[in-house]
């Protein structure tokens, strides 16, 4: 998506001169003849899709140092460029006090401009990044944070708007990679025990054997290897937010110690005499359906009712396609200043081959994919090229991902039977040529259901040619007609 840059000048002949130059460098472009009408279009609707400000300094009425004293205290993320033929230093100082970013003498030539621009637009990503960053670990996290255009995802922040006002236990519901994290994080950013700690554990990467020491702490001697007391979550969490990520993977002796801390507000340390008060507000999250766990006696009935008195949903990412242009701009923004590359924008055949994938890694496989493109890319415009994986996969349908194969945020890895194909290795080069007819000869057995004359004509081959390669292929195939 192509960023815009709003040029205010009140000579007509330099506002067609700059909007050719940053048109030609790929953005869009807004026009404003004088500061008011800047400062009006900056406040309209209009204002939120604008990027960068190209401001000339000398102008009648209100000037580019009026525009700046009365936009910085409104807007102080807006990049702006100053313009002028007045290069003396006492000028360059005032604007910079007044809030520009960077000063260009006029007649500024195109590559002073796309350094200038390009510079600014990374540093305010970065700044916008660092706050963001900054909001995460003061455990202050917003629901403006969160990227949501479609109608699904804004109903899932209003509901998750109105539990932050409580201390209801809250179940997060949704597969793997939607963002049930940092929908946790921006539930507690809205909540009165903003700023506290937040602390999240991953229920299914701890283990088995460990789970109550680092869930309720243990004492010093309570077992072999206990050379110190510590505390445990519950207790880091005192006066904040526990979250208990994959809840339905806790084993069960430790579903009813955690009913009990619920229940009584306190827990048992590992080899210790007395219960401890915390005081917590739980979010946990699962991506299973924990009434089948509960209907499969894997998981306790009424722990599950505890968990689950709010709950809230998240929609996978195919679900809600109308955010994935923005979460790509975002991601292609965030990356390439993070890592000093070229690169700002996307092609419309790359976008709108990404919106119509369907995501079984949901947002983590696209930050994935765009953090590859974007470290392997030496272009301004990622293009299909940059998403080899992405195209291989698409090209056989989505409905083939799942049947014989599944998708990490890297690649496809299955059995390379009928649903799991892919011309490509998970490092986005072509497989070989027997490895790629192996397969193919595989799936059109499954498909076809061992019929060899049908399944010869559909391959394009002789059937005394299939007899050998399937012969070649060690496979035992009784021939169905």
């Amino acid at each position: 998506m192509a960023q815009t840059i709003l040029i205010v000048d009140d000579d007509p002949a330099q506002r067609r001169l700059l909007e050719s130059v940053v048109g030609a460098q790929g953005y869009k472009t807004l026009t404003a003849s004088d500061g008011r009408q800047a400062l009006d279009l900056l406040r309209s609707g209009k204002g939120p899709a604008i990027d960068l400000m190209l401001l000339d300094l000398v102008m009648p009425g209100v000037n580019g140092m009026a525009v700046l004293a009365e936009l910085r205290p409104e807007n102080t993320a807006l990049p702006i460029l100053v313009l002028t033929a007045n290069g003396s230093v006492t000028t360059v100082v005032q604007a910079m006090q007044a809030g520009a970013n960077d000063f260009i003498v006029k007649p500024a030539s195109p590559e002073r401009l796309q350094v200038s621009i390009q510079n600014a637009l990374k540093m305010n990503v970065l700044a916008g990044e660092i706050s963001r960053l900054s909001r995460k670990t003061e455990n202050r996290l917003l629901f403006s944070d969160l990227i949501a255009r479609s109608l699904v995802m804004r109903q899932s922040i209003m509901l998750a708007e109105r539990a932050a006002q409580s201390n209801i236990p809250i179940l997060i519901e949704g597969e793997s990679g939607v963002g049930k994290e940092v929908m946790a994080r921006a539930i507690q950013g809205a909540s009165d025990r903003s700023g506290k700690p937040f602390v999240a554990v991953n229920c299914g990467a701890i283990p088995e054997n460990l789970v109550e020491s680092i869930l309720f702490g243990h004492e010093k001697g309570s077992f072999t290897g206990a050379t110190t007391k510590k505390i445990g979550k519950f207790q880091e969490a005192d006066g904040g937010t526990l979250f208990l990520d994959e809840v339905g993977e806790l084993p069960p002796q430790i579903q009813v110690k955690l009913l009990r801390a619920i229940q009584e507000g306190e827990v048992d340390p590992v080899g210790g005499t007395k219960p401890i008060k915390v005081d917590i507000r739980l979010i946990s999250a699962t991506n299973k359906n924990l009434q089948q766990l509960v209907a499969e006696e894997k998981f306790r009935e009424d722990l599950y009712y505890r968990l689950n008195v709010f709950p809230l949903g998240l929609p996978p990412l195919r679900e809600r396609r109308e955010d994935i242009p923005e979460l790509i701009a975002y991601f292609i923004h965030r990356f390439a200043a993070e890592e000093g590359k070229p690169v700002r924008g996307i092609e419309d055949s790359a976008k709108e081959m990404l919106s119509d994938y369907r995501w079984p890694g949901n947002v983590r496989q696209l930050e994935n994919a765009v953090y590859r493109a974007v470290v392997l890319s030496d272009r301004e415009v990622l293009t299909l090229h940059d998403f080899p994986q992405i195209v291989g996969l698409s090209a056989f349908g989505d409905e083939t991902v799942g049947a014989g194969g599944s998708i990490d945020g890297e690649g496809l890895h299955g059995s390379g039977v009928a649903g799991g194909f892919s011309p490509f290795t998970s490092d986005g080069h072509l497989r070989q040529l027997a490895d790629v007819e192996g397969e193919m000869i595989r799936m059109a057995i499954d498909k076809y259901q061992n019929h060899m004359s049908e399944i010869a004509r559909r391959l394009g081959i002789g059937r005394s040619t299939l007899y050998r390669k399937v012969r070649e292929l060690g496979l035992d195939v009784r021939d169905a007609g």
